[in-house]
Order: C-alpha cells, then structure tokens, then sequence
C-alpha cells in the first residue's frame, strides 16, 4: 500500500501494488492513469507492506475512508 502526494497542488493518491512504491510513483509521474497524469508529479508519503492482497486491499480501503483521509492528515503535520 502506497501514499502518493501531488508535489503540484498536495492532493493524496492512494494504492496498491505488488511493485515497489518507488516504482509505481514513477509510473503515476509518467501518466499512467488519467487522474494521476492530470495531478502529478507525485512523492512517496508512506508505504506499508503486507503478507497477502487481501490485507493491502483493506488498509487502502481504510486509507481512502474519511477516519483513513484523518490519519493522513495527522501523519502529515
């Protein structure tokens, strides 16, 4: 699970991926979905590692939930 934020105006990007954050950073900053070429260039805030897809599903489901939008926050100041 990785957290992405638009160095150009500080919006979030929140995902998942079985590649490295680093990686899929790079792959956003290239355009490589529509909101994400539209927001971008992006930096790796946070990225977390888990045993199985499920488990990374559900905390990038918490992440993007307004309780996981506050958490974000709070680790942001």
């Amino acid at each position: 699970v990785y957290v992405l934020k638009s160095t150009r105006n500080g919006k979030r990007y929140v995902g998942y991926s079985s590649k490295t954050a680093e990686i899929r950073m790079k792959e956003h900053n290239q355009g490589s979905n529509r909101w994400t070429s539209q927001n971008g260039p992006f930096k790796v805030i946070r990225k977390e590692n888990y045993e199985n897809k499920t488990e990374a599903i559900k905390r990038e489901t918490f992440l993007k939930s307004g309780a996981g939008r506050a958490f974000l926050d709070n680790i942001e100041r």
